[in-house]
């Protein structure tokens, strides 16, 4: 940051925030687009210990994508982050996450199931490959086999090694959150009516957590929890996660939101994180300074420009279709977003904590999933080429194996490593 100057107007970051954040700026109408990232945990398929990124002997993931990279066309690129990315010839990135994890962030697609087709040409030639060279990719919510003190930081880049030293700061549970879980997050448009798209999304957001649960184990234990990811997020500190109210003006909110919430990538003379509104009133902030900020900010549904819903837990290729539909679906088709909307009603902290402990065990969330899922489906079908028959029906091979009979991908997990159920305090996301 630069020497003191006059504070940034909170007019100027209201103003940034709605047209940037929440695409009010957009003055050009175009056909709609939808894209996702997904996040593979690497683990040795006979050990389950974590596989680095580079390791002098033993297995390493780095030279697994370079190896298959090169036979996919894909470009080799430095990053700020102390490891390469990869550029793939659709315009997709291969990145990592800081425990190794391996993240696919593909471009915005003009529909679906090109999007699909992106990634299921990825993950699922990789993870064949990887197998063959005794590599697990696993698509689940948290590393079932690992504890936390048992992974490195694996980026040694400067934005990680301050997000480490600040997760630190507020217990394990942050720098599991970093180095253990993984996601799968869409992102989509806002739609004509933004304002309307983050309210539905943001009640939304317990349901998508219960509907693809899959992480109920962690170091090979029931931890009691069907998306124990989900609970590491709700037990982290810091006021930079879970989901908003959405009050009469959800710019103001998030505004508010983002300025209490601490700067990660900069200390005090003391060492304490101090919060942006502080450093601004202290003129010690830029507007470079608050888009930076804004992108150490982790809310259930984020702006970005586009809305990224990041409440689902890592989905397995085969079912890549099912949370596009559903969020697609929802948020695409008028009328259904309508139904969508009255049926899903104002956000809920509480409802997200229970989701993440309980999941369609509920019987309040099985019901609601349920029939937001059935409304989705209906809306997806009604897009036209936007979302094919065939990825409809994915969705729906996935509603009727799973949500509609109160079950998440998390009884799967159970079943595979032989669980029985737990009491929720086996095991302890702030241990």
């Amino acid at each position: 940051m630069s020497a003191p100057r006059a504070p940034l107007p909170p007019d100027l970051l209201a103003a940034d925030l709605h047209d940037v954040s929440f695409g009010m700026r957009r003055s050009v109408v175009r056909p709609p687009v939808v894209g996702a990232e997904v996040e593979l945990i690497p683990v040795d398929a006979d050990t389950r210990a974590v596989v680095p990124i580079v390791a002098d002997e033993g297995p390493s993931t780095l030279p697994l994508l370079r190896r298959f990279g090169a036979g996919h066309g894909w470009r080799e690129e430095p990053s700020s982050y102390g490891v390469p990315r990869f550029v793939l010839p659709d315009g997709g990135t291969i990145t990592y996450e800081p425990g190794g994890q391996i993240e696919l962030s593909a471009s915005p697609f003009p529909t679906v199931d090109l999007l699909v087709r992106s990634l299921r040409n990825v993950v699922v030639p990789l993870r064949e490959m990887a197998r063959g060279e005794g590599i697990d990719l696993l698509s689940v919510g948290i590393d079932p086999c690992n504890a936390v003190d048992d992974i490195p930081l694996q980026l040694p880049g400067k934005r990680y090694v301050a997000l480490t030293a600040f997760m630190e700061a507020a217990g394990t549970g942050g720098t599991r959150m970093m180095r253990q879980t993984a996601a799968f997050q869409a992102s989509l448009d806002w739609g004509p009516s933004p304002l309307d798209t983050w309210r539905m999304l943001n009640a939304a957001a317990p349901h998508v957590v219960a509907i693809f649960a899959n992480s109920p184990v962690y170091r090979g234990e029931a931890t009691g929890d069907r998306s124990f990811r989900a609970r590491v997020w709700r037990e982290l500190d810091g006021g930079r996660t879970g989901i908003l109210p959405c009050a009469a003006d959800p710019v103001d909110e998030y505004l508010r939101f983002a300025l209490h919430a601490p700067v990660i990538l900069r200390r005090a003379a003391d060492g304490a994180h101090l919060p942006f509104a502080e450093w601004n009133a202290r003129g010690e902030a830029t507007l470079e300074d608050w888009h930076l900020h804004l992108t150490t900010l982790f809310p259930e549904i984020r702006p970005k420009g586009f809305v990224e819903v990041r409440s689902a837990d890592a989905v397995a290729p085969e079912w890549y279709a099912a949370p596009l539909v559903l969020l697609v679906g929802a948020t695409y088709h008028a009328p259904s977003f309508a139904e969508a909307r009255a049926l899903l009603g104002a956000p809920s902290a509480d409802l997200l904590r229970a989701a993440g402990r309980d999941g369609l065990t509920d019987p309040r969330i099985a019901s609601v999933a349920s029939d937001f899922f059935q409304v989705a489906l209906r809306g997806a079908a009604a897009l036209g080429r936007f979302v094919s028959g065939e990825m409809v029906d994915e969705a729906h091979e996935f509603f009727e194996r799973y949500t509609r009979r109160a079950r998440s991908p998390a009884d799967d997990v159970l079943d595979a490593f032989a669980c029985e159920p737990a009491e929720r305090e086996t095991v302890s996301a702030s241990a």
